[in-house]
């Protein structure tokens, strides 16, 4: 090997040491920055992870915070709503006590006493308002027949009911004053006696005069007779007055006045009803447990 030939081999291999040199370095520099770079991602990472988890802290911290005042108004809203529900009911006792007040200081208290020998109505007793029966219910149309206010739609609606099932129930009389009580008697013990006293109510012991109680008849049997017990008007107000408040005074064995099928009183559904389904008579109860049934004898 000439010498020209050695110094070109020596470059040579001179270069490739020093590129090969050159190519650790890079690579030791490029590994040492791409480390570097790692490493400060890393802790940008945790940093994020960190300030990720002091929000999900904070936010879970607010949460607990909002579900305790939640719990608060919840339990808040709870006792304020019991006190409204006991506000209403306290307000529907007060309109309950204040509704019975006025039915006390409106109802007449003789509505639903015992007369026909116990009781006294005196000669100064009317009823506060009547209404005329209709025409085409009464037995006399010239006579003008009248009940208690109060009582006539119930009159009303029994003898329209009883129309249309084919029941031609008519009223003969209904509400009578003192005096006509008085001169009725007094005819009464002309003709009959003191066998009238079986029969008749003296005045101021007469239901008639209370404007609450109706004698019915029918076309057939047009006035007070026992007879009226075998017609189908009869029948129709034994099942079904006592829907429409009224009751027989007199049926058979009282102790009062005979036997009269066509004298019915009125003394309101919830009583009428007690008595039909106990199957007994008004003046069979003491007074007391009568009593008990006026605030409802409308309703």
């Amino acid at each position: 090997m000439n010498i020209e030939a050695l110094k070109n081999s020596k470059s040579i291999g001179a270069v490739s040491s020093l590129l090969i040199v050159g190519s650790i370095g890079y690579g030791a520099y490029f590994g040492y920055t791409t480390y570097q770079e790692l490493q400060e991602t890393k802790q940008a990472l945790n940093l994020t992870i960190q300030t990720s988890q002091g929000i999900i802290s904070t936010l879970e911290e607010k949460n607990q915070n909002l579900s305790d005042e939640n719990e608060n108004i919840t339990s808040f809203l709870t006792v304020e709503q019991k006190k409204n529900i006991d506000l209403e009911r306290q307000q529907e006792r007060n309109d309950r006590k204040i509704d019975t007040l006025e039915k006390l200081t409106t109802l007449d208290p003789e509505l639903l006493k015992k007369y026909s020998k116990v009781f006294f109505l005196s000669e100064n007793y009317t009823p506060p308002k009547l209404r005329s029966v209709d025409n085409k219910f009464k037995i006399d149309l010239n006579k003008d027949i009248q009940v208690l206010r109060e009582v006539e739609p119930f009159l009303d609606n029994l003898l329209k009911d009883a129309d249309d099932d084919g029941v031609n129930l008519r009223v003969i009389s209904s509400y009578r004053s003192f005096e006509t009580q008085q001169s009725l008697k007094s005819t009464y013990l002309v003709s009959y006696g003191t066998g009238a006293n079986q029969f008749s109510a003296d005045q101021g012991y007469s239901e008639h005069q209370l404007g609450t109680t109706v004698d019915f008849g029918t076309p057939e049997v047009q006035g007070t007779y026992l007879s009226f017990e075998k017609t189908l008007g009869f029948d129709w107000l034994t099942r079904n007055a006592h829907r429409y408040g009224f009751v027989l005074s007199y049926p058979k064995g009282n102790s009062f006045y005979q036997y009269e099928p066509w004298h019915w009183r009125f003394v309101g559904t919830e009583l009428a009803t007690d008595l039909h389904d106990d199957d007994q008579y008004f003046y069979e109860l003491d007074q007391r447990t009568i009593d008990k049934y006026l605030l409802e004898i409308f309703d």
